[in-house]
């Protein structure tokens, strides 16, 4: 797969994207919009993540009376298998690299089964929440769902680019878009896994 230096690289041919990709001296355009927009979303979880302590050091009680505190080992369960998904993006990034289509829609096959499997449960757990008490009932309810329901969407979205991304690599191969786009997907789920401890923390800290 490497290139004889000043040969001219076709971007559109799987091919030409590794060989592109082994030139490289730096990231892609493509993952540096991803890392900027991940930024902003590790931003926006940050307000979140503070306006929720802002309002536990405001309240007597927190949760308020009527709520019991957050169960530790479900949600603490469901967040380690999540996380556990960065091994084969990892490996799907690293296999992009190489040019190995069949082990990128593997691992992104993989990754895909257990994160859709986590966002079922989640939704679960929060439907039985929601059964307790109401996001309009007390500040404790709109800052815990709007915390929960902003992950909770951040991981269907991500779930939403695994089946893009398969879909095109299984088609087109891995080009250079793909393959940018693939290292990008794996970039998403670092983020979005770092971000689910965080909110799970947050989420516990009353039971902790």
């Amino acid at each position: 797969m490497s290139a004889v230096p000043g040969e001219p690289i076709e971007r559109g041919t799987p091919t030409g994207g590794v060989q592109l990709a082994q030139r490289r001296r730096s990231q892609p355009v493509g993952w540096w919009g991803m890392a900027l927009f991940l930024c902003t979303e590790a931003t926006i979880f940050g307000t979140m993540i503070a306006t929720y302590f802002y309002l536990e050091f405001s309240n007597r009680y927190w949760p308020p009376p009527g709520i019991a505190p957050e169960k530790v080992t479900d949600p603490s369960i469901a967040t380690g298998v999540l996380v556990a998904t960065v091994v084969p993006m990892w490996f799907a990034a690293r296999a992009a690299r190489r040019g190995e289509r069949r082990m990128v829609l593997w691992m992104i096959a993989l990754a895909f089964a257990v994160q859709a499997a986590y966002f079922g449960v989640q939704v679960a757990l929060m439907a039985h929440d929601l059964s307790n008490f109401t996001p309009n009932g007390s500040a404790y309810g709109s800052i815990y769902y709007t915390l929960l329901g902003t992950h909770h969407a951040h991981v269907l979205v991500g779930c939403l680019l695994d089946l893009s991304v398969f879909w095109f690599v299984a088609r087109k191969g891995l080009t250079d878009y793909w393959l940018t786009g693939t290292r990008s997907l794996a970039l998403y789920w670092y983020v979005i896994n770092g971000l689910a401890v965080l909110v799970l923390l947050t989420q516990l800290s009353p039971s902790l």
